[in-house]
């Protein structure tokens, strides 16, 4: 499977509480800081549902 690098890019102040439990869920803690997850469908419903947050690319 692929593999997704996962920048948060805005803040989680004043966001709805299920996008804040996602961030963290995510494995993100401040502002600009960067996961490597593997693509698979759990994953990527959570990125689909803070994509606005989120900056996501695609590493081998």
């Amino acid at each position: 499977m692929a593999k997704l690098e996962i920048t948060l890019t805005k803040s989680t102040i004043g966001r709805l509480d299920k996008h804040i439990k996602t961030v963290e869920a995510l494995g993100l803690k401040k502002i600009g800081q960067t996961v490597v997850k593997e693509a698979n469908p759990a994953i990527l419903g959570m990125v689909k549902s803070i994509d606005f947050m989120l900056k996501v690319k695609e590493v081998e």
